[in-house]
């Protein structure tokens, strides 16, 4: 168990009267956001957990908040912060929270409290279109179809009429359109000071934005990317502060594994293959056959990613044998592109990109050679074979140690970390175990929802488990009468992209069948923002999605009724990470499955059913698919962190809810 000191919501009742009377006024009836907003109600959980981020700012502490939805924890995180002055950083999980904040929350706390604070917004560099790789692209053409000459076109018109640069403000372009990768500079393939366009540089601008405002909104990704940065010695990008906010703090620790961890994949040798021949090609078209050069560059890439076999899959080291072709494949390519590496440097002097471009490569050719000699049993070598390329990954088994070095070498900090979701059963161990953070004061606030009258809990009887091959005939059967119950208006949830595919294509046929007047909206067919808009929009719509759609999402009122889940999210047995790090708890003499496992699937599955009530007048069904949450021992525990919904596990009683609905 972790040291945490653990307190009740009322601790914060330490606060100096002032304080206490100060954050009433704010919080409170008739106070000044009752005052300002509408739609303002005051919550008693909210003006707690105010208390609690003004004890830790205060104190100069560290405080892992869990709040549920509803409680207002944006507001209650972010009025004391600003309060309290001194350079604020505001991290997120996503980006639309992080435009969220920016544009409507961050703009509104301070307007309340009339605050004289500078906000901005930063994100990572492939956010902001390159005005360099625009004029680019725009000369070279390396398009793949007539949507991508449209974007570009788009792009071109109202580069000069955005502020910013960002991706978000071309709200018509999705986020995976493949034109983004050719607008958009890389930390490898930026010209720095060196660029012609650097003094109109949005990624330059927006460091500079952030250097000089009171408050940073940015991102899990970002920040722990500048950590790394910092660490190798390199300026850093986000400003020094006195105070760091992470709100969806439950994505925290997987995304610092990756961070101090190590990824190098095949796809940035094709990339750097492709930059190779335009650079060389425009500066130096007599010193070399380009074109030979990176088709062989591109082959090498290439046959590394078929050494792994047909089937995508993710493999620990020390499940491939010796003598698997992928060991010959990656030295056979390493081969090559040392090989390649020498003959450019002699053009390095023509051109200043083509010096870039061997830079890269070198670093590329060291980040395999590291993590080929990469040993120790505090990090997981793993193999990712992707659809067109192979990610070799280096993954602490904690980053525990790495995460604690960072916090004492920074100047003295108040670290807040909230979510709805991070604790099992008001215990925080797992959380503040994966950080470090044994200095962390913990507290929990239910939601204010009466969830109770609010929702339903429907988990069907007489479902096969997960493992049965007749689960997904069965689990369909079960859901179809609900889904006519409620009219469509519905999530269906799944754990895997193939459970996405074949429920939505048999959705489709029913819908058809039924002659039912539902949009059917399948997560892949366009960008998050856009099926979300589109759901919106619908008049009955029913969404298929996997992670992506399990959180960050708001869609309030009647629009979504009915919240299937089609299985407990635990993560698949087969990951190489999950593996090690589950037998490290067990050779210290614990059980993996129910002190790792078990409080991971908790967190993800509390994430998913909190899509369903997100005000007070919201009312549905959460249908939970897997009946292991009613005959598994460990399903009890999973089944007591749920909403204190009204439960059932008969057919009618569903009915007869959406009856009362109507």
């Amino acid at each position: 168990m972790s040291d945490t000191e653990n307190t009740s919501p009322n601790s914060a009742s330490s606060l100096p009267f002032e304080q206490q009377n100060h954050l009433s006024r704010i919080f409170g009836e008739g106070g000044s956001f009752a005052q300002r907003l509408p739609h303002y109600h005051s919550r008693q959980e909210q003006i707690q957990m105010a208390e609690a981020v003004t004890h830790a700012l205060n104190k100069v502490g560290c405080a892992v908040l869990e709040a549920g939805t509803g409680t207002g924890k944006t507001f209650a995180y972010l009025a004391p912060a600003l309060m309290w002055g001194g350079k604020v950083i505001v991290s997120t999980g996503t980006k639309t929270l992080q435009d969220q904040l920016f544009e409507r929350d961050l703009p509104t706390v301070r307007d309340v409290l009339a605050a004289p604070v500078s906000i901005t917004l930063l994100k990572g560099r492939s956010n902001y279109v390159c005005h360099y790789h625009l004029e680019r692209t725009l000369m070279n053409g390396r398009l793949f179809g007539r949507e991508d000459v449209k974007h570009l076109n788009s792009i071109k018109k109202n580069i000069n009429l955005v502020k910013r640069g960002d991706k978000a403000e071309w709200p018509e372009i999705p986020d995976d359109a493949q034109v983004w990768a050719q607008v958009t500079s890389t930390r490898e393939n930026c010209l720095g000071s060196d660029c012609p366009n650097h003094k109109e540089c949005f990624v330059m601008q927006a460091r500079k934005d952030a250097q000089a405002a009171d408050v940073v909104v940015v991102n899990h990704h970002l920040f722990f990317a500048d950590v790394m940065l910092r660490e190798e010695g390199i300026a850093e990008l986000l400003p020094a502060a006195n105070t760091v906010i992470f709100d969806e703090a439950h994505q925290v620790p997987d995304i610092a594994s990756v961070f101090f961890g190590q990824q190098v994949t095949s796809a940035q040798i094709i990339d750097l293959a492709r930059d190779l021949l335009a650079e060389g090609i425009t500066h130096a078209r007599d010193a070399l056959d380009w074109s030979a050069l990176k088709d062989t560059m591109e082959r090498a890439a290439k046959d590394f990613r078929i050494a792994c076999g047909d089937d995508n899959g993710r493999w620990s080291v020390s499940q491939l044998p010796t003598d698997s072709p992928l060991w010959g494949a990656l030295d056979t390519m390493l081969t090559i592109l040392n090989e390649s590496l020498a003959k450019i440097e002699p053009t390095t002097v023509r051109a200043e990109t083509l010096a870039q471009c061997a830079e890269r490569l070198s670093s590329l050719i060291a980040s395999y050679e590291q993590w080929q000699g990469q040993t120790g049993s505090d990090m997981v070598r793993w193999v990712e074979a992707l659809t067109y390329s192979v990610r070799l990954n280096a993954t602490p088994l904690s980053v525990a140690e790495s995460f604690t070095r960072q916090r004492e070498s920074d100047h003295m900090r108040t670290w807040i970390f909230a979510s709805a979701t991070l604790s099992v059963k008001k215990d925080f161990s797992l959380f503040t175990e994966q950080l470090g953070l044994s200095d962390a004061t913990t507290a929990s606030w239910d939601s204010p929802f009466d969830y109770a009258n609010q929702g339903l809990l429907y988990v069907p009887d007489g479902l096969p488990e997960p493992s049965n091959r007749a689960f997904g005939n069965a689990m369909l059967a079960k859901v179809w009468p609900v889904l006519q119950a409620s009219n469509g208006r519905a999530f269906l949830l799944c754990t895997t992209l193939a459970a996405v595919k074949r429920y939505a294509a048999w959705l489709d046929e029913q819908i058809k069948a039924h002659d039912l007047p539902w949009t059917l909206l399948v997560q892949g067919t366009a960008s998050r923002t856009e099926i979300l808009n589109q759901y919106r929009a619908a008049t009955n719509p029913v969404l298929v999605g996997s992670q992506s759609f399990w959180e960050g999402v708001d869609v309030r009122g009647e629009a979504l009724s009915v919240v299937i889940i089609d299985k407990l999210p635990f993560a698949p047995p087969d990951d190489p990470v999950l593996a090690a790090r589950l037998k490290a708890i067990e050779e210290r003499g614990e059980n993996g499955f129910m002190a790792y496992q078990v409080p991971q699937a908790v967190i993800s599955l509390k994430q998913g059913a909190g899509r369903l009530i997100r005000s007070e007048t919201d009312k549905g069904v959460l249908m939970i698919c897997d009946t292991r949450l009613i005959s598994k021992p460990y399903g009890r525990r999973i089944w007591q962190s749920l909403p204190s919904f009204a439960r059932t596990r008969q057919e009618d009683v569903v009915q007869a809810f959406f009856n009362e609905k109507k």
